[in-house]
């Protein structure tokens, strides 16, 4: 119900271009791997692919008891959100369970290899979970380009804008030819190809390093 009053309503506001909507696979596990440069990005993915699509989102989003407490955590069960803690090792490791859970029901799972958003707006090094959970799940990972989603709710804005956004879909990516490679070389591997494929969709700069938060945040 969220998708169909939502997405028309949004697509009406927004006027998003959206490119190559039909790679997605219409059945079975996908990944859909995206650069990461706002909050808003969790949002727009759902509401313009062609299939239903799980992320992770932060605990909190779920726990709260207020009035915004009870519509954020009405709004993020809706759209198939995953509540993980975050902060330690263990619980990225839950968070890739979880996700893997996602792929084992022939769903689709959402994931930025960035890890956090760009601030600069440049392309970081991806991580290696991606590579992880197309590698034990043999989920084909579809790379998705955002464009313009800075625009709508800049790093710090508490409410969107109206800004026209750009979404593209590219061609899935499958590592069948990874199987015989050492696993961590093939993590790393499998994880370049993708950020290589999201960053010509995006048309974004390497960074050439980790997006990593600074230690005051």
């Amino acid at each position: 119900m969220l998708r169909r009053v939502l997405a028309p309503l949004a697509r009406m506001v927004y006027r998003p271009v959206i490119e190559g909507r039909d790679r997605v696979p219409r059945t079975g596990p996908v990944i859909l791997a995206a650069n990461h440069l706002s909050f808003a990005d969790s949002i727009v993915i759902p509401l313009v692919a062609p299939r239903p699509v799980a992320f992770l989102a932060k605990a909190e989003y779920f726990t709260g008891t207020s009035v915004i407490g009870r519509l954020s955590r009405a709004f993020f069960t809706a759209i198939d959100a995953i509540p993980v803690e975050r902060g330690s090792v263990r619980a990225a490791q839950d968070s890739l369970d979880a996700a893997r859970d996602v792929l084992r029901d022939g769903r689709v799972f959402g994931i930025y290899p960035e890890g956090t958003r760009s601030r600069d707006g440049r392309i970081y090094r991806g991580r290696t979970g991606v590579a992880w959970l197309a590698l034990t799940s043999g989920a084909p990972v579809v790379p998705v380009a955002l464009i313009g989603t800075d625009r709508i709710q800049p790093v710090g804005a508490r409410l969107p804008r109206v800004r026209r956004i750009t979404v593209r879909f590219g061609e899935p990516l499958c590592f069948d030819a990874l199987s015989g490679v050492p696993a961590a070389r093939a993590r790393r591997e499998a994880t370049d190809q993708i950020m290589a494929a999201i960053a010509e969709l995006s048309g974004q700069e390497p960074a050439d390093a980790y997006n990593d938060l600074p230690a005051a945040a």
